[in-house]
């Protein structure tokens, strides 16, 4: 199972702290870092933050949440191997075309190592700011993802559709293996019907594990019903109240299938946070892993266990 250090880029909010927190993850066995999005954050806020039983949103005004894509760049070279990743990019807030070329620049620069986490967004007030249509996010969203493997796959493309149209072009560089991988985050009938018909990869927001579980079993009876094998959807899970017992909650997400467990660097942060850190790969990260190739034993020797 592979640990990923989420929201990174909220609290390595300088120079100095990125490249450490980077370096440290990296050096105690974390394989990818992520960083998390909200271009403003409206002074008025009536949207129901979706993650949390009062519906507000767990941050303040002035709450630092630098770009994911500048703050990835910032950093990929001090920490080579992790894979670099958005949890989550709001693409309907995004210039497709112009994303599709931020995306595959880094990944080129990156050596292949680009991850795109993406929601349709929850907080309208911030869609209005932007003077984004609010209405039909969803459908703009996967017009977007099919523009953009378009424009990564070969060029000379061109796509057609009711958000995005355009005629024969080449966006150049392209990502290092043909494409990137997608990523769907939210916890509604429509990420989980999202993420089935597009995405390599699900990242659900529920930590709590009895809901998880049954928030997991209805993605892979979906995947199931669209004709898809669940074992091609990678399952990205958060790893927050498991903190209270990180080896318990280890063997909670591997028995689930999860495929990378994603712990909020607000863990870690504040007096001491690296140390934190340093020891929780320790600890942790090294049970992750022994929890993956005992699962992968399991799973090809029938008279394991």
């Amino acid at each position: 199972m592979k640990v990923g250090l989420a929201f990174g880029s909220s609290v390595g909010i300088d120079g100095e702290s990125a490249l450490e927190i980077c370096r440290r993850a990296e050096a105690v066995g974390f394989e990818s870092v992520w960083g998390g999005e909200h271009v403003i954050l409206p002074d008025a806020i009536h949207s129901r933050y979706p993650y949390t039983e009062d519906g507000k949103i767990p941050a303040e005004p002035d709450t630092p949440i630098p770009d994911p894509l500048i703050w990835l760049a910032y950093v990929a070279a001090a920490a080579p191997t992790l894979r670099l990743g958005t949890c989550i990019l709001i693409v309907p807030q995004r210039n497709p075309l112009v994303l599709a070329k931020e995306l595959a620049t880094l990944d080129r620069l990156s050596g292949g190592r680009v991850e795109l986490g993406l929601g349709v967004g929850w907080l309208r007030e911030e869609f209005e700011a932007l003077g984004i249509p609010w209405e039909r996010r969803g459908a703009r969203n996967d017009e977007y993802i099919a523009a953009m493997r378009a424009l990564w796959a070969a060029p000379h493309a061109e796509y057609h559709g009711e958000f995005v149209d355009f005629e024969p072009v080449t966006c150049s560089p392209r990502p290092v293996n043909g494409s990137i991988p997608i990523i769907v985050g939210g916890d509604t009938d429509a990420a989980i019907g999202r993420a089935v018909r597009h995405a390599d990869g699900y990242f659900p927001g529920e930590g709590n594990f009895e809901r998880l579980r049954t928030l997991l079993e209805r993605v892979r009876q979906a995947a199931e019903d669209a004709g898809r094998d669940p074992a091609s959807l990678a399952i990205n899970a958060m790893f927050d109240v498991q903190m209270m017992d990180p080896a318990a909650g280890v063997e909670q997400m591997a028995a689930l299938g999860v495929d990378r467990i994603m712990v909020p660097a607000f863990f870690f942060a504040g007096p001491d946070g690296m140390n934190r850190l340093a020891e929780f790969g320790e600890r942790v990260v090294s049970a992750a892993d022994s929890a993956r190739v005992r699962l992968q034993t399991n799973e090809t020797d029938p008279t394991s266990g």
